[in-house]
């Protein structure tokens, strides 16, 4: 059969559309006759996957819309009336361009198909969704989000009755039933669907408190910036609860605005994301410096340096400080990160008798060990309360880290000190990345390849010891496309295509024994880290 001429797919799409302004984008190209524009806006569809949806707005299927919207959400509303006779679905979203559209027409696509639907009152941190889910006893959770992309983009994350996000095959599942979704303007809609009250964040803001306990609390003097995103008020209302003086938000940053005016990409690790927060902190000599980035699910913790200005903490450097707490704390279970984050996490455990596991990258698997006590990953994803949700929490492990700061503080010492502590006596685990970007996603595959059919036997002067085909499997892990090469002393690099951009990522660890002091140990672990890079650097770009 002859594939539809892209006007008439135009034509299509216009029929169905409920959104005057993305249907007269369409009705533009189609009337100047624009069939490059319009091939490019109908050359597939948005792949439904593991992460949800997420693309840049516009029309047609290859963006977000809300035609693509409706028809994720009836697509998810069969998935669920095959596996379940009464389901339920709570839906959340944060204060990007339509993202208040998006979960209002799906929760009425919901509720118009039988699902009994709760939607959140208003644009909220994407952990008060997770935890929702377990919290109304619900079949799944939606939220609309794009976390921490750029402001052209939204997104649709999709949430297991665990509160942990979708794996396969559940993707392919729901996949299929969105593939077969007609046109949206016939399908039933309704808006007999509740809408959750202040209780429920209240309920959230109570877990998160209850982590901290009823300790002597010491004023800090804390910068903190949601980065134009939806963290402010609920971390605010924890922090308040908690006992600890107001955070000095950054005046700019505060309000929800989705162009995110102050910075070119909201995102913590993103050079010059977090210039104003340094500069308050700075100029009010602030011992702590805390961000999340716009839907709050992720956590980046800056600390003053005793010479004067501040240091960004690395994830896994973050990863391993509140491991740390947690574990003095005496909280058991299964301690786990992701396997491109450092292995430091894994000798804390052992040290204190706790089990140790690595998954593949992403949350979706890291919400799945069974008896998680703690999991991160090194992009700033922390979950510290999986009885609260199995999914990375920013406003959690920000009060879970102004604790640990507060306690150490009293204590006449701080975050960096405690994590020298660590170093001394676990050995300095040092983490960095290498990213080779290319013009065509084909690219990636010969250099995979490449690095599978030659392999180095030497890497920064370390000798190659171990080389690990992760699409064979790794340590008892699902397939995936990467290679993991283990290096003499603890050291190691993972290389993988981005599951996002055109890129290849390697992820580097090396491991320096304590040196006397923190200043000569942490020199010999800057130059080793850079002249591994240089190495890896070399390899993938040859």
């Amino acid at each position: 059969m002859t594939a539809p001429d892209v006007f008439d797919q135009a034509r299509a799409w216009i029929a169905q559309d409920p959104d005057p302004d993305t249907a007269s984008h369409l009705r533009q190209l189609v009337e100047r006759r624009d069939r490059a524009a319009l091939e490019r806006l109908f050359a597939g569809r948005l792949a439904f996957g593991t992460a949800g949806l997420r693309g840049e707005l516009g029309p047609g299927p290859l963006r977000m819309n809300r035609v693509v919207v409706m028809q994720a959400a009836r697509g998810l509303a069969n998935h669920l009336l095959e596996q379940e006779d009464a389901p339920s679905v709570v839906v959340g979203f944060d204060a990007r361009h339509q993202s208040r559209r998006f979960a209002r027409d799906t929760a009425e696509v919901l509720a118009g198909a039988g699902v009994r639907v709760t939607l959140l009152p208003r644009a909220l941190p994407t952990p008060v969704l997770a935890f929702a889910i377990r919290h109304l006893g619900c079949s799944a959770g939606i939220m609309v989000t794009a976390s921490h992309n750029p402001p052209r983009d939204n997104g649709y994350k999709v949430y297991l009755a665990d509160s942990s996000q979708i794996t396969a095959p559940v993707d392919a599942q729901i996949a299929a039933h969105i593939a077969a979704v007609g046109p949206v303007d016939t399908l039933p809609r309704s808006e007999a669907f509740t809408v959750a009250g202040d209780d429920l964040v209240d309920a959230y803001v109570a877990q998160v408190v209850s982590l901290v306990g009823d300790r002597e609390r010491r004023d800090l003097e804390v910068v903190y910036t949601p980065l134009h995103g939806v963290g402010y008020e609920v971390l605010s209302q924890a922090v308040a609860q908690a006992g600890f003086a107001p955070l000095r938000v950054v005046a700019a940053q505060a309000q929800p605005d989705p162009d995110f005016p102050t910075v070119t990409f909201p995102n913590p690790e993103e050079p010059g994301a977090m210039d104003l927060a340094l500069a308050e902190a700075e100029a009010m000599d602030a011992a702590l410096v805390i961000a999340n980035d716009p839907d709050a699910d992720r956590c980046a913790v800056g600390v003053r340096l005793p010479s004067g200005g501040y240091r960004m903490l690395t994830g896994d450097e973050l990863g391993a400080l509140v491991a740390d707490a947690r574990l003095r704390d005496g909280v058991q279970g299964t301690y786990a990160a992701s396997i491109v984050s450092s292995d430091l996490v894994g000798r804390l455990a052992a040290a204190r008798q706790q089990p140790w596991e690595q998954t593949l990258t992403g949350f979706k698997w890291i919400g799945k060990v069974p008896g998680l006590a703690f999991g991160y990953e090194e992009a700033l994803g922390y979950c510290v309360a999986p009885q609260i949700a199995r999914d990375k929490d920013g406003i959690s492990a920000a009060l879970v880290v102004l604790d640990l700061a507060a306690r150490l503080h009293a204590q006449g010492t701080n975050l960096l000190r405690r994590l020298e502590q660590i170093y001394a006596e676990h050995g300095w685990h040092a983490t960095g990345q290498v990213a080779l970007r290319v013009s065509d996603v084909a690219e990636l595959d010969a250099l995979m390849e490449r690095v599978r059919a030659t392999p180095p036997r030497e890497l920064g002067g370390r000798a190659v010891h171990a080389i690990d085909d992760l699409a064979e499997g790794y340590a008892g892990l699902p397939p995936t496309d990467g290679v993991r090469l283990g290096l003499s002393g603890g050291a190691r690099v993972i290389v993988r295509p981005s599951g996002t951009e055109p890129k290849l990522k390697c992820y580097l660890q090396i491991v320096v024994d304590w040196a006397g002091t923190a200043d000569t140990t942490r020199a010999l672990a800057e130059a080793e880290l850079t002249k591994l890079s240089d190495d890896v650097r070399a390899l993938v770009s040859a």
